[in-house]
């Protein structure tokens, strides 16, 4: 891009509406968080939002479409520590943490394992003698092979000593929607997938991936892994990123805008009403957070033995 053309581009921007990519289907955490970015938009940015789903292949459809945009501030994407898990496993098209640029983080949260409130388990350890005893029955649902939940699943059986099926879906409502419907036993996901399930007495959560219990009440016995003597303590997040490569001028005036959007009370309201808290990070504290995942994500996947067991699975 000549220094002309992006002068040019810069003037004006934005002067058309924004795409997100979100590498999901509807109804999750990822797909949710944009959405309620929508509703200000044009306030803060002075273009809509767009929120596009592009789910499939454990996120990676969606990052190779956002990677490959032309970085001109009119397609931005929603990311995850999927992100830094996918290129882990193989190298692919795109290594989205270097392909990308973080722009924001908009909220971290932990994961929850969630059971069909008729199941006989009462608690994790109900569970775990069940899966010992009937070992490959249990089927655990996940967001797609490789995919953040999918690897909480893997590290869930590996702690415990236990064996089950890990079934794929396209996103975590998929997931939950599977097992509401009896197809499978269990799954790991989010609070706002899984709260007003919990409310309704739908389904049952046995742990939560966080170091301490969640604050919201209706969580608020759920115990952790950790309390419960396993040592899984992760957190999911979602932000927004941009292909590399854009205008200085247009990523300051998207983090900005943006950041803006993240911190308006409306915003932080309508996070809370579906479970989830705002935690803002800036470009700078969202690029040093990749680079923390990424390490220690790595170690996890090789010290689990995840990494060789994805790699036969994709044979």
């Amino acid at each position: 891009m000549s220094e002309s053309k992006t002068v040019a581009t810069t003037k004006k921007y934005p002067d058309r509406p924004i795409t997100i990519i979100v590498p999901t289907s509807a109804g999750g955490a990822y797909d949710l968080i944009p959405r309620a970015l929508e509703r200000t938009a044009n306030q803060h940015l002075g273009q809509p939002l767009i929120v596009v789903n592009k789910p499939g292949g454990a996120g990676n459809i969606g990052w190779n479409e956002l990677a490959g945009a032309t970085p001109d501030g009119y397609t931005i994407g929603v990311t995850g520590i999927e992100m830094i898990l996918q290129p882990l496993y193989s190298p692919g098209k795109y290594n989205y943490p270097t392909a990308l640029e973080p722009l924001v983080q908009v909220s971290s949260f932990p994961m929850v394992l969630a059971v069909q409130a008729n199941q006989p388990w009462e608690n994790l350890d109900d569970l775990v003698k069940y899966a010992g005893q009937h070992p490959g029955e249990i089927k655990i649902g996940n967001s797609g092979m490789g995919s953040f939940p999918h690897v909480l699943g893997e590290m869930f059986t590996h702690t415990a000593g236990i064996s089950v099926k890990h079934v794929p879906f396209l996103g975590g409502s998929d997931s939950m929607a599977a097992l509401l419907g009896g197809h499978i036993q269990g799954v790991f996901t989010t609070q706002a997938i899984t709260k007003e399930h919990l409310k309704k007495g739908t389904i049952k959560v046995l742990a939560v991936t966080s170091g301490q219990r969640l604050a919201d009440p209706v969580f608020a016995s759920v115990p952790t892994f950790k309390e419960l003597g396993m040592d899984i303590v992760l957190n999911n997040w979602v932000g927004l990123a941009a292909p590399k490569e854009m205008p200085i001028e247009v990523r300051a005036k998207l983090a900005e805008g943006l950041k803006a959007i993240i911190i308006d009370p409306e915003y932080k309201n309508a996070l809370e009403n579906i479970g989830l808290q705002v935690n803002y990070l800036n470009p700078e504290e969202s690029q040093k957070k990749w680079l923390d995942d990424n390490e220690k994500l790595s170690k996890v996947i090789q010290e689990t033995g995840i990494l060789d067991r994805i790699k036969e699975q994709r044979k």
